[in-house]
Order: structure tokens, then sequence, then C-alpha cells
């Protein structure tokens, strides 16, 4: 493949806070929408193949690497990341793009749609999930609970539950760990690639990181299935024991529009595992609801 110039820049948001994004390629815009915690580099493969023939379009969250952390802190939340999106579209002047959302970026494509439906010609959701994902997690409370501890514990002592938090993810263990639990398919995904992702999980501000997380657990996106009047892909991996299948299959059950894929071997990082079955999928997918790639020569 060619290689494709990115440039770089950055937008105010609503309330002030700079929001930092990468655009490359040209021809129908595509804007990716991480997971809570995770790294413009989980889009890598998806980034490098359709900016060949879209324009591809990469931005961090309000309080996540290059993007600001906001002032006021109650406007870390999904309400204002998908006001985010809007303000981005407005500020590079797309009145309609695609939208890939992988894990909690469903969730946000789904509030952001619901507040302002206008800039989605068709959505893509990977691994997604429109409600609390930890409720149940691996068939017992655990997960929950952990939660609840940790949050309790950063309340009480902010400054040894952050080292501890960055002691943990930089572990060399922990990508082992992180894949056994069904986060990665280690077989398919680089290792390299999951430690890039909790190193830059143990860099974002902890306190942040646990109002959005909790953020994420209390937002319902559910009822908005039934308002969703675009083409939509719904992926999901059968491995992934971190947003089991039963959470894409309701959202290919209730939106009307919807497509449905579920990867055999796929983790919760579907587009990371197999990339290529994934965008070959998501490219016949595009060019089903008429969403056509273009090719520009060099000069």
């Amino acid at each position: 493949m060619n290689a494709v110039k990115k440039s770089t820049g950055y937008f105010k948001s609503f309330d002030g806070t700079k929001i930092y994004y990468e655009v490359r390629g040209q021809g129908r815009p595509i804007v990716m929408a991480y997971g809570i915690g995770c790294l413009i580099n989980h889009w890598q493969n998806q980034i490098k193949y359709f900016s060949q023939r879209y324009q591809t379009i990469v931005f961090d969250f309000r309080a996540h690497h290059k993007s600001e952390m906001p002032q006021d802190r109650e406007q870390i939340s999904i309400d204002a990341i998908a006001r985010d999106i809007h303000r981005m579209l407005d500020h590079l002047g797309i009145e309609q793009a695609s939208l890939f959302g992988h894990s909690f970026g469903t969730q946000v494509l789904l509030r952001s749609y619901d507040i302002d439906p206008k800039y989605f010609h068709n959505l893509v959701f990977i691994n997604g999930f429109a409600s609390n994902p930890i409720a149940g997690m691996f068939g017992n409370d655990l997960a929950t609970q952990s939660f609840k501890l940790f949050k309790a514990g950063f309340d009480l002592a902010p400054e040894t539950l952050s080292y501890v938090w960055q002691k943990i993810l930089t572990n060399p263990l922990a990508a082992q760990g992180t894949a056994l639990l069904g986060g990665f398919n280690i077989t398919l995904t680089h290792l390299k690639d999951i430690e890039i992702y909790l190193k830059g999980v143990a860099a974002i501000d902890v306190n942040a990181f646990l109002k959005l997380f909790e953020n994420m657990m209390e937002y319902d996106a559910r009822p908005v299935f039934d308002r969703v009047d675009v083409p939509t892909l719904v992926i999901g991996g059968k491995k992934d024991s971190v947003t089991p299948q039963k959470y894409q299959e309701e959202m290919n059950l209730k939106i009307k529009k919807s497509q449905f894929l579920m990867v055999p071997y796929g983790s919760h990082c579907t587009q990371l595992d197999m990339p290529d079955f994934v965008n070959l999928r998501i490219e016949k997918f595009l060019e089903s609801v008429g969403y056509p790639g273009e090719t520009f020569e060099s000069p």
C-alpha cells in the first residue's frame, strides 16, 4: 500500500477543551472512535487500509493522551465526547460521515447519533455494547465489586492507588493477563500492540478514567436502537469474554437496518486480531450502502 500523508490538528470543543485529531487520505470521510482508555494505535490497520480510498479521521477522547483535560471535570462524560464528534466534523467542514466505534466507542456513537443524527451516513460497531459491559462479566459480579473497591481506595489514597495502577499496567505479565481475560487474541494480535495499549491506559489520569468508566456503567443506550435509522454493521468476536456476543446480537436484532458479522476467533479487539478479514467486510458494507471510496493517483 502507498504511504498516505497525515495531517494533525486541534479544535476547541463546546466547552473550550482542545481535542486532538489526525486526518489521512481523500474521499468519503470515515471517523473512528476507540474504546475507553485506548489509543489511536487500536485503529492502525483500518487507518492504513481505508486511507487508500477514503478520508480517515481519528481523534483522542477528552482527558486522553494528546487531547486536553476539561477544566470542568463534570465534562468528562459520554455526552461530552459525543458532542466533541459533532464539533470536530463542523471544524473539518464535514456534513456526513461513516462512523466506526470500537467497544466503548459504540456507546459514544449511539449517544452522538441520538443528540444529532444528521452527521451519520452509516455506522460500524466492533465489539460494541450499549449498556454496562461489566455487569455479570465472566458470569459473576466480581468485576463490578473490584471497580467499586478500587474507586473507594482511590478516593481515600489517590497518590498510592495511582502508583499501584501504573505498576500493574506496566508489569511485563499484564499483556498476557489482558489476553487471557479475552481482551486480545494473543495468537493473532502482536504482543507489542497489547503493551502499547497498556502503557497508554497507564498514562491516563486515573481520576478521569474512573469518572468516565463510572459514566460508562451508568449510561444505557439501548433505547437508542429503535431510533437508529442509518445502515449499521455490527461486528463481534466469538472469543470475546469482555463484551460477549449477546451484546452485538441485541444490536443486530433491534437496529432495523443492521448487518451482522461474528468473527470466529475474534477477541475483544477483532480489528487487531484479524484486520484483513474485518477490513474487507467493512468495505463490502460501505459499498452496499452507497458509500463508495475514491482512488486518487499521486501527481
